[in-house]
């Protein structure tokens, strides 16, 4: 039986979300949190919309993210001083000793999921992984929903 392709995606998904929480399940982590620790890895210190629209959460959903992370004191909020409705999103130590084991889980999942893949057949997978991203999000823009999903 042949399988459609938004069913492997959504399988491939499924299989990679169970495999990090397995791994990191002593931590506490929620759905959600690790996409921001990874996010953050790169960009500390970044406007929760930049967050929302780059790990595609609902605004709404992440604030929820974002308090589960505070409590845990992962993160923390800097007010801009220019404007008060502006707060800006920075890792504590916690935070990052955390962000860079859920790295490392990531970069093992990554290994696990390309093992017997060439150099070129990695390439060409994350061409076409990039460009059905771009198909759907052109799909998206032009029914004028620009909504984070």
């Amino acid at each position: 039986m042949k399988r459609s392709l938004h069913y492997l995606l959504m399988a491939n998904h499924t299989e990679l979300q169970k495999q990090l929480f397995s791994s990191v399940k002593d931590t506490e982590l929620t759905l959600g949190q690790p996409k921001v620790l990874d996010y953050l890895k790169e960009r500390n210190g970044v406007v929760q919309k930049e967050i929302a629209c780059a790990c595609h959460i609902e605004p709404a959903s992440l604030s929820s993210i974002l308090n589960g992370m505070e409590k845990k004191g992962l993160i923390t909020r800097k007010m801009s001083l220019e404007n008060r409705r502006v707060c800006y999103i920075f890792l504590t130590e916690k935070g990052e000793r955390l962000m860079r084991r859920v790295d490392d889980e990531f970069k093992r999942i990554d290994e696990s999921c390309l093992y017997g893949f060439s150099e070129k057949e990695k390439e060409t997978l994350n061409g076409f992984l990039e460009r059905i991203y771009n198909n759907l999000y052109n799909v998206k823009s032009t029914k004028g929903d620009n909504t984070v999903e």
